[in-house]
């Protein structure tokens, strides 16, 4: 079953010169991001192996690491040699039920629950742990791992949420969620997005009452703005991509950077005073022409903080597309 995502490699942004971001390993006390690593694919898998230890920083893994508990197990024995802290939000692809495990495999909740558990093996953190502070380089900041899932409103104005689905479809997309992530034990995969919702939204105004003053890093899966989806040869893939009922969060809840993953496009953008990192490495033929210009996964890590110092005026904020770093 092809992942319409795959379709991105052929239609993305225009490429900039490729030549490496990352600071060099010794630098202190800083916190990066990569997502959607697909370790189902060997490619990865490989790139993977020559991530370079970086013993006092920390690394967010925003989900889509892969499909099963050995993918789980090789990004967090990976992460957790090289980082001093390690952050995981799971993506559709860890919540899917694969064909082969249709019988007895776990589903919806569960498998999620399992995704946990492993996590806490290694001492990953994790949607369901505290919040915790980072005093790295820079200001101090909560990091917030989340787990929303979506609610098929990112749409536009004139598509029913009735008929959202069979719009999709009339340009040949359907997402793989459709058949392999399973809701369970909720009715619908809307229903158990609106269960994170209440529960996410409680625990992050508990958060920012606990801690005034103190801004957060917000790490999801799914983008949690409607405008920031931009795929320009999947465009009606957008359903599968979040929920409107997010699109203030970095307001509500104080936030200095929005981390995420999913759409396999990386891009930085500003909104009001907080930044937003879409860190996706994406499939092999995604970040292919990195590679044959001599960069590796080292380069494809996203800097969240301390990042850049100063927040850029309004009138020279636009999306900045990122090949690399």
């Amino acid at each position: 079953m092809a992942d319409p995502l795959l379709a991105i490699a052929d239609d993305h942004p225009p490429s900039h010169e490729a030549t490496s971001s990352v600071s060099p390993p010794d630098t202190p006390d800083r916190l990066w991001a990569l997502g959607d690593i697909h370790l189902s694919y060997k490619a990865n898998r490989e790139a993977l192996e020559r991530l370079q230890p970086r013993p006092t920083d920390g690394l967010i893994l925003c989900g889509d690491i892969g499909e099963s508990a050995e993918h789980l197990r090789l990004a967090f024995t990976q992460a957790t040699s090289c980082f001093s802290r390690v952050w995981w939000v799971p993506g559709n692809h860890e919540l899917y039920t694969l064909p082969t495990q249709k019988e007895h495999g776990a589903r919806g909740v569960n498998k999620y629950d399992e995704c946990v558990e492993i996590a806490r093996e290694f001492g990953v953190l994790t949607p369901e742990d505290d919040f915790v502070i980072w005093n790295g380089e820079g200001e101090s900041c909560l990091i917030a791992p989340i787990f929303t899932l979506y609610d098929y409103s990112f749409r536009p104005n004139h598509v029913t949420l009735d008929g959202a689905l069979e719009w999709a479809r009339e340009e040949g997309i359907e997402a793989t969620d459709e058949h392999l992530l399973h809701p369970d034990p909720y009715e619908s995969r809307i229903e158990w997005c609106n269960a994170r919702l209440v529960a996410t939204e409680a625990k992050l105004s508990a958060a920012v009452a606990a801690f005034p003053g103190i801004k957060l890093v917000i790490i999801n899966h799914w983008p949690l703005r409607y405008d920031l989806v931009n795929l320009p040869n999947v465009p009606r893939f957008c359903i599968w991509c979040g929920t409107k009922q997010t699109e203030d969060w970095h307001n509500r809840f104080h936030a200095k950077v929005v981390v995420s993953g999913h759409l396999h496009i990386r891009r930085t953008d500003w909104k009001d005073n907080t930044r937003f990192e879409e860190c996706s490495l994406g499939y092999p033929k995604q970040w292919k022409e990195c590679q044959d210009h001599g960069l590796d996964v080292n380069d494809m890590l996203r800097e969240i903080l301390p990042g850049p110092a100063e927040i850029p005026p309004l009138e020279t904020r636009r999306t900045m597309w990122r090949q690399h770093g």
